[in-house]
């Protein structure tokens, strides 16, 4: 692993923009965003008012934190936009949205979510994975809900496609307090994806 811990200013959060069937999720949320406002850091999300992600950044904003959101036309043009917001950006489509996000954030949350969530987050680990950028990764593991995803990662590793450090990378923690923390502390692997090359990442 690598020396130096990152610094945390702006962390991006990926999350359902539906509640979930348990009252747990929209607590969940609202817990992690009340630690984002409480730890002076910058909310980056979606940009939307919907499910989850409107949530977080009410309680972002309602503890007088900063929440940027970031939101693709489709989305804006169906009123979707939280109109609360610190600051937003409409961008074009959703490549445009996850890759304007990444530029923002140093550091990603996923909160439980569906099919988007899932893709945001392995997009950046990927990218953390392949060197072309720097940033932690972890998710809220609220109900248990990323111990498929843990198990997928280690089923992966166990069939010689990805390195332990690699799945290692993502913090994986069910209180957001101690995913901060972890992704605060958190350091870059230093090994390349390549199974049969063990050397440090190019």
């Amino acid at each position: 692993m690598g020396t130096t811990a990152l610094v945390l200013g702006r962390v991006a959060v990926f999350c359902g923009s539906n509640f979930g069937f348990s009252d747990e999720y929209a607590q969940a949320a609202r817990q992690l965003g009340a630690q984002i406002a409480a730890r002076g850091l910058t909310l980056v999300y979606g940009g939307t008012h919907k499910g989850l992600m409107g949530i977080m950044a009410d309680t972002v904003l309602e503890a007088g934190g900063q929440a940027v959101g970031v939101i693709n036309r489709r989305l804006h043009d169906r009123g979707h936009l939280h109109p609360g917001l610190t600051s937003h950006e409409i961008v074009a489509d959703m490549r445009a949205r996850k890759a304007r996000m990444a530029d923002l954030a140093d550091a990603f949350i996923a909160m439980p979510g569906g099919l988007g969530t899932f893709e945001e987050l392995f997009e950046a680990a990927t990218l953390t994975q392949l060197g072309d950028h720097t940033k932690a990764c972890g998710v809220l593991n609220v109900r248990g809900f990323y111990e498929p995803m843990r198990a997928m990662l280690t089923h992966a590793v166990q069939e010689g496609f990805m390195k332990a450090e690699h799945r290692d990378m993502i913090v994986i923690e069910a209180d957001p307090g101690a995913l901060l923390d972890g992704l605060a502390a958190w350091k870059a692997p230093t090994v390349t994806k390549w199974i049969d090359e063990p050397g440090p990442a190019a």
